[in-house]
């Protein structure tokens, strides 16, 4: 099981539970052409949103096998909510799970991404015990597969059109790392 104290800290960021107060800036992040361009769901207007956000609201621990952790990305100096970041547990018996992360393109380019997935990773081996956390994207994401690269994490698959998404065929690729390259590249 994994229910960390709240809030996370890493170097410039809090990680934490989302709250209803989150509402408006995860509206904004979720309504955005050049956010939702690779993600299976569509733009949300607000009442999309609004129910999203429900739904994320006490995703806050891992349980069991199926659990996902979703937590709002917040830069502590303004409070200012900038994306999120998630762990989800895909099986017990083989002790595997599936990092994910959504930011504000305002904030790209300054490594938040790559520091709140590395707390995810942390979470995931050091605290839950994970074997093996893999990450995937639409092959188009050439952002996020620098994202996945800076972690560590090496590629091993390239699926073609093996996803119908948003009316056209995509590529998915699938990074990953296991519990030994982690601790490989904590040592380093």
């Amino acid at each position: 099981m994994l229910m960390p104290l709240y809030p996370l800290k890493t170097a410039r960021l809090l990680l934490r539970p989302y709250t209803f107060d989150d509402f408006d800036a995860f509206h904004d992040i979720q309504s955005r052409d050049d956010v939702t361009r690779y993600l299976r769901s569509d733009n949300r207007d607000r009442e999309e949103a609004r129910q999203e956000l429900t739904k994320l609201i006490g995703l806050e621990a891992l349980r069991e096998e199926g659990d996902k952790l979703v937590l709002a990305v917040e830069l502590p100096a303004t409070g200012t909510l900038i994306g999120d970041v998630g762990l989800f547990w895909t099986s017990r018996e083989h002790r595997q799970g599936e990092i994910g992360y959504i930011f504000h393109p305002d904030h790209s380019g300054k490594g938040y991404a790559t520091e709140a997935a590395t707390e995810m990773l942390r979470l995931g081996f050091e605290v839950l015990g994970l074997h093996r956390i893999a990450g995937s994207i639409d092959a188009r994401n050439d952002a996020s597969a620098r994202v996945l690269q800076r972690l560590g994490m090496r590629r091993e698959a390239h699926f073609v059109q093996n996803e119908m998404i948003k009316g056209e065929w995509t590529d998915e690729v699938v990074y990953a790392m296991l519990n030994d390259e982690w601790r490989a590249r904590e040592k380093a």
